[in-house]
């Protein structure tokens, strides 16, 4: 519990500091989630080689998928992912009903708007990490209930 204050301290810094950076939040606004989303995608890459060193290789897609969902969030935000739901095509989807990451935000309305600049990092870390073990992915999210947020990771076929 207790590395779980300066994760979150950091992230909202992070994303502060990013937006503070830009001068016009109109024209800035995708390219500072384009670098929120990169910055999560070298921390993800990174984390899963530490995280997969000792595991046995994966048998298919929906194993690392679990995988993710069990482990690297635990690791990440030390809970697991509420719920997983696949169409068995490439499309998956995970559900978690109070994201950490958010929960800091008002559980209202109002600050829905703001809620795609605290997801970039989060679906940049899940994207490196899968590219990390060798599965190429799109990954978005969506919240439409704070703090409940769900990702959804299409798998591009090689």
């Amino acid at each position: 519990m207790a590395d779980e204050a300066p994760f979150q301290l950091l992230h909202s810094e992070l994303v502060q500091y990013i937006y503070k950076s830009g001068e016009n939040a109109e024209t800035e606004n995708g390219r500072n989630i384009t670098k929120l989303e990169n910055m999560g995608f070298r921390v993800g890459q990174g984390l899963i080689e530490r995280l997969t060193k000792d595991t046995a290789r994966f048998k298919d897609e929906l194993d690392v998928m679990k995988f993710i969902c069990k482990d690297f969030w635990t690791c990440v935000f030390k809970k697991q992912i509420d719920n997983l739901r696949t169409n068995h095509q490439g499309i998956y989807v995970l559900q978690d009903n109070r994201f950490r990451l958010l929960s800091h935000l008002s559980a209202g309305k109002q600050y829905l708007e703001q809620a795609p600049k605290y997801l970039a990092f989060t679906c940049g870390l899940v994207r490196g990490a899968l590219s990390n073990l060798g599965v190429r992915s799109i990954v978005t999210s969506e919240v439409s209930i704070m703090p409940a947020c769900k990702f959804q990771v299409m798998i591009q076929k090689m």
